[in-house]
C-alpha cells in the first residue's frame, strides 16, 4: 500500500492525481513496494522562502525542498555517524515531504518551455529521487 498525501494551496490550479501517478510509476520504476507513505505540497512563495530560511539558512524562495524522514540508504553517508530509527509500530515506510512552490514551477516552467504540470512532474521526480538517498553533488 502506497499513501501518496497531496496537499496544496487552494489558489493553484494542480492535478493530484497526476501527482500521485509519476511518484506511483517513480517508485515502481525503482522496484519499491510495499507500505509507505510521501507527501507533497505544493505552497506559495512565502511559505517556501520562510522554510529556505528556517532549514537551509538560506534567505530566498527555491523551486523544491525534500524532508527526509528515513533515510532508505543509511550506508550512503558514512562519514556521519547515524542514529537508528525505532520503525513505526504500523510498518509503514514514511518517505518524508516534497514541498514544492507554483510560482517557482510557473517561472521554471516557462523558461523551459514546458508546462506547468510537466514542471511539477519534474519537480516530484526530483525531490523523490533525494527521499529516496539518491542524491546530487
Amino acid at each position: 500500500m502506497i499513501n501518496i498525501i497531496v496537499s496544496s494551496d487552494p489558489r493553484y490550479n494542480i492535478n493530484k492525481d497526476a501527482i500521485r501517478i509519476v511518484v506511483a510509476q517513480i517508485l515502481q520504476r525503482h522496484r519499491i513496494s510495499g507500505k509507505l507513505e510521501v507527501g507533497i505540497n505544493i505552497v506559495g512563495d512565502r511559505k517556501m522562502h520562510e522554510l529556505n530560511r528556517k532549514f537551509r539558512g538560506v534567505d530566498s524562495t527555491t523551486d523544491i525542498l525534500s524532508f527526509a524522514l528515513e533515510d532508505p540508504n543509511p550506508g550512503s553517508l558514512q562519514h556521519i555517524p547515524r542514529i537508528g530509527f525505532v520503525a513505526s509500530p504500523d510498518r509503514v515506510l514514511r518517505l518524508g515531504d516534497i514541498v514544492i512552490s507554483y510560482p517557482q514551477a510557473l517561472d521554471d516552467a516557462s523558461m523551459d518551455g514546458v508546462s506547468v504540470d510537466e514542471e511539477i512532474r519534474n519537480l516530484v521526480e526530483h525531490g523523490l529521487s533525494h527521499l529516496l538517498g539518491i542524491h546530487h553533488t
